[in-house]
């Protein structure tokens, strides 16, 4: 396994390189559902650093094992309010947040244990039915009702385009992405920050990361196809 994710951090490096970006910008999220956690194990002790999670049964399990490794816990899948408070005392940075609702839950919960949250907002960009998040137009405004919460950090913004063969048709979804990211900065919104953007996967992270994504999503390359 050292050798693929050696790999996929050279792939990660040449996409940065060029498009003019420091490869230090870009950071390789390893996407672990359904992989056993000596799997996980095994790809920490490869060089894994950040560790992606879909599901907080699954999470939680992994996180008891694995609770003394040295790596970061992302939430990346679709997160039920009543399922906060176990995200909260997981993860690192949770990628998925769609709704004041749920912002609002993670913001109690993180307050219950004395910590900011660092989130990203799912946004919905090719608007299909099947996908969660904001929709594009409602963006801004949840920006701006969850930088009214204290316990939460919103560092940025995640989406998931539509699959294609041809990873070059994900382009234009991530550049919107980029585009709302800049947008949204350009307002200089008290307590948001939006400096990261969660896109790109195995099959189209190259034409992300030269689209500004800083954190790329990557499981398939890495531990096989899934069960």
């Amino acid at each position: 396994m050292k050798r693929i994710v050696k790999d996929i951090h050279q792939r990660i490096n040449r996409a940065a390189v060029g498009c003019g970006r420091k490869p230090e910008t870009v950071k390789l999220v390893a996407v672990s559902k359904t992989v056993s956690s000596e799997r996980v194990s095994e790809a920490i002790d490869s060089g894994v650093t950040i560790l992606g999670e879909n599901y907080i049964q699954e999470a939680r399990e992994k996180f008891n094992n694995l609770v003394d490794r040295p790596v970061k816990w992302h939430f990346i899948g679709h997160l039920q309010s009543n399922k906060a408070k176990y995200a909260v005392r997981m993860f690192d940075l949770i990628h998925s947040i769609d709704s004041i609702k749920l912002a609002k839950a993670v913001d109690k919960e993180a307050r219950k244990i004395a910590k900011v949250q660092d989130i990203l907002i799912q946004v919905n960009i090719s608007q299909e039915e099947t996908k969660t998040g904001v929709g594009e137009t409602e963006t801004l405004q949840l920006v701006k009702q969850i930088s009214n919460l204290d316990n939460v950090r919103l560092l940025g913004l995640m989406t998931m385009p539509p699959f294609f063969n041809a990873p070059e048709k994900t382009r234009p979804f991530f550049k919107q992405l980029s585009q709302i990211k800049e947008q949204i900065a350009g307002l200089n919104i008290k307590g948001v920050e939006m400096k990261e953007l969660s896109m790109g996967m195995t099959g189209d992270f190259e034409v992300a990361i030269e689209e500004g994504a800083t954190f790329v999503r990557i499981g398939t390359a890495i531990f096989g196809a899934r069960r």
